[in-house]
């Protein structure tokens, strides 16, 4: 079974929120976080496979079509692989927020679906998240946990940008490699 790092998409690898976009609902809207690209391709020159998991309300509550979301994801790909990294595949709920499925993190559903359909063992992978619920569905699937930012969390990890975690994050994953592990 394989290893995966997988990554919440606003506020880990792009802008939400900020001076230059409120929300990401077109591809133009797209603005990476300095260095987020750079840290893909760190984890993509290791060797993860690295998946993006987002809650995608948005198109649930008829703010943003899945095809324009899909144009945003491809936009994030190219911009992503500009820069040597991969991502693996991109994967979203399109619930809105109180729909109480499955997929929508803090629940562990879009974790579960990639471990099954990649061969993943969710134990030796890492989730890697700004808000406590993707915290909470990394740790529901398994997952060892690395928080982005400066609020208090229950991640085994905290770093100020996907870039300052990469050491921490390829850290957990080779741990895990350990033959005590």
């Amino acid at each position: 079974m394989k290893q995966a790092i997988f990554l919440d998409r606003d506020g880990v690898i792009n802008e939400v929120l900020s001076h230059r976009v409120k929300f990401v609902n077109k591809p133009e809207h797209l603005y990476l976080l300095e260095g987020a690209a750079e840290a893909i391709a760190e984890f993509t020159k290791a060797d993860y496979d690295v998946f993006v998991v987002t809650n995608q309300g948005g198109v649930g509550l008829g703010f943003l079509k899945e095809k324009e979301l899909h144009r945003i994801h491809e936009r994030l790909c190219e911009l992503v692989g500009e820069k040597g990294g991969k991502l693996k595949e991109i994967t979203y709920c399109p619930h809105k927020p109180k729909a109480g499925c499955e997929c929508r993190k803090p629940n562990a559903g879009l974790l579960l679906d990639l471990a099954k359909k990649y061969d993943i063992d969710l134990k030796r992978s890492v989730m890697v998240g700004d808000h406590e619920r993707d915290i909470e569905a990394g740790k529901k699937a398994g997952c060892k946990t690395v928080f982005i930012g400066n609020e208090e969390t229950s991640a085994d990890q905290k770093a100020d940008s996907l870039l300052s975690a990469v050491e921490d994050i390829l850290e957990l994953l080779e741990n895990e490699n350990a033959p005590n592990s």
